[in-house]
C-alpha cells in the first residue's frame, strides 16, 4: 500500500509551518542577541531567548518524528490500522507546531514594538 494522499498532505503542511516557525524563530533570535548583550540580567529577554531555543530544539525533533513516522508506514504490507494512527499522531504533531508558532509569534510581536 502505497502512503495514503491525506497523510503526504499532512506532512507537507507540516514541513511548511516548521519552516516557517524556523524563520520566524531565527529573525526574533537575531533581534533578542544584541539586546541582551545590552541588557544581560533582563529575565523577560533571558526567557525569550530560551524560548526560542527551545522551539528551535523541538522543531528539530519533529522533523525526525516526522521521518520516523513517514518509515514506519512505507512498508506495502502495512496494516491499516498502523497508517490510522500515524496520520493521528500526525494531526496532533501539526497543533503542536501551531501551538509554537503562536508563541513565537507572540513573542515577536513584543519585540517589533520594541523601539
Amino acid at each position: 500500500m502505497t502512503i495514503p494522499s491525506e497523510i503526504l498532505e499532512l506532512v507537507d503542511r507540516l514541513n511548511q509551518e516548521l519552516n516557517e516557525t524556523e524563520q520566524e524563530l531565527i529573525s526574533g533570535l537575531n533581534r533578542v542577541r544584541p539586546l541582551l548583550s545590552i541588557f544581560p540580567n533582563n529575565n523577560l529577554l533571558m526567557g525569550y531567548f530560551s524560548y526560542f531555543n527551545n522551539v528551535l530544539f523541538f522543531i528539530d525533533s519533529s522533523r525526525r518524528r516526522i521521518q520516523a513516522t513517514i518509515e514506519t508506514i512505507e512498508p506495502e504490507d502495512i496494516k491499516e490500522e498502523l497508517i490510522q494512527e500515524a496520520g493521528e499522531d500526525l494531526g496532533e504533531q501539526l497543533g503542536r507546531v501551531i501551538e509554537a508558532k503562536m508563541g513565537v509569534r507572540r513573542i515577536m510581536n513584543t519585540l517589533e514594538e520594541l523601539p
